[in-house]
């Protein structure tokens, strides 16, 4: 039978993976796990460890999960979760003894630069989680993804390299994965990297919490209908502060609330969420709201998602010249 599937966005941040698995061992993470072939294998070969996948594909998280329940590998479970939110959200500084990254996607155009698993944001979170003598395995089969990969690792004092040159393209022992041996058959031969954990400190990364539930109380004489025809040219509409960038989207007037949907993208998560503008009908004071966040889908209430909430209320008062805010709970 078939576990209950973990996720980021309903998992605690940090879970508990002595009560989540039953018993206390160490943690082997694999990253983007495919079909769940390697993963398998270091469960298998690994029985005195937990060994946790991340991955965003439903269709490599069910074949896995059922890969892990046919096999009765009780020492695995898979996540959907990205890299970025796993490693800032789910796992706590040196928690981690082995990291797998096995044939990422390059995202070689520009434009999707940010979507790069081998880049320094992501490498720091991955050292600053592995304890002294983990070990980071890395394999791609594209050259140039290689020598980038290469270059950041030379550049991370923190790993050793437990390799005679900086990759090579033979690993005697490994599993092949069926995209492994698509690749050697097609004529292009992987390049492996291994490097250990030494005991330079890291940076200080800890687990990045849940902050706690934001609203704005306000007040304006503006009716929802007036909010939501206003919403195309004054609401709606993108904003950066920092390293958040939010986008509120559309907006969909029911009889109670107004309803926006809104994008909220940061360094460690991305989110679609409601934001909700509801009338306050027991305030003491005619023309009461509160902006809120919607438990629609599981939103985790982050420094983005206290921004997105103080924009949005931002705006509706902008809206009318007698509006203005009443109290509020948001991150200063």
């Amino acid at each position: 039978m078939t576990q209950t599937r973990l996720s980021s966005l309903t998992l605690d941040w940090s879970p508990d993976w002595t009560a989540i698995f039953g018993a206390e061992r160490p943690i082997i993470l694999e990253i983007g796990f495919g079909r769940g072939v390697f993963l398998a294998h270091l469960a298998k070969t690994h029985p005195d460890h937990h060994v946790i996948g991340v991955d965003i594909s439903n269709r490599c998280l069910d074949t896995t999960e059922r890969l892990i329940a046919r096999e009765k590998l009780d020492n695995a479970r898979v996540i959907y979760s990205t890299a970025e939110t796993a490693l800032a959200h789910l796992f706590e500084p040196e928690s981690l003894s082995q990291v797998h990254v096995n044939f990422p996607d390059p995202w070689f155009k520009t434009r999707q630069a940010h979507r790069r698993l081998m880049r320094r944001e992501v490498m720091d979170w991955i050292v600053n989680r592995m304890r002294p003598g983990a070990t980071l395995h890395l394999a791609t089969d594209i050259q140039e993804y290689a020598e980038m990969s290469a270059e950041l690792l030379a550049e991370t004092p923190h790993l050793d390299n437990l390799l005679p040159d900086a990759w090579v393209r033979e690993m005697p022992g490994r599993v092949t994965t069926k995209y492994e041996a698509t690749a050697i058959r097609e004529g292009r031969t992987p390049y492996y990297f291994v490097r250990r954990r030494n005991t330079l400190p890291a940076l200080d990364l800890p687990v990045k919490k849940e902050l706690p539930m934001s609203h704005v109380v306000f007040y304006s004489p503006l009716t929802l209908e007036a909010m939501n025809a206003a919403f195309a040219d004054h609401l709606q509409g993108q904003h950066h502060a920092g390293e958040v960038h939010l986008h509120l989207m559309e907006a969909f007037l029911g009889k109670n609330a107004l309803l926006i949907e809104t994008a909220i993208s940061e360094p460690t998560i991305d989110q679609r969420l409601a934001l909700l503008i509801i009338p306050r009908w027991h305030s003491a004071e005619p023309g009461g709201y509160t902006v809120q966040v919607s438990a629609l889908g599981h939103p985790r209430i982050t420094e983005g998602v206290h921004e997105a909430v103080r924009v949005l209320a931002d705006r509706v008062i902008a809206l009318h010249p007698e509006a203005r805010i009443l109290h509020h709970k948001l991150k200063n």
